[in-house]
């Protein structure tokens, strides 16, 4: 598994996020009931995808212990 590659792919990702964020953010037509409809998302999201980078991070670190000991 190509975790270098799998990382560089999430941190695109990320930026795609960060620049909706400021998007939202900077919306001037959007009250903050609207900015807070509109952010939960893609908080939601951000958070789910370090979730998972994590978790491929794990596994990784996992399977090269056993290929180590065994």
């Amino acid at each position: 598994m190509d975790i270098e590659f799998i990382e560089a792919k999430f941190n695109e990702i990320f930026k795609e996020l960060e620049k909706e964020v400021m998007e939202v953010l900077t919306d001037q037509r959007l009250d903050k009931k609207q900015t807070n409809l509109r952010m939960k998302p893609l908080t939601s999201t951000k958070q789910i995808l370090g979730n998972a980078i994590e978790s491929i991070r794990m596994v990784q670190k996992v399977t090269e212990e056993e290929s180590r000991r065994g």
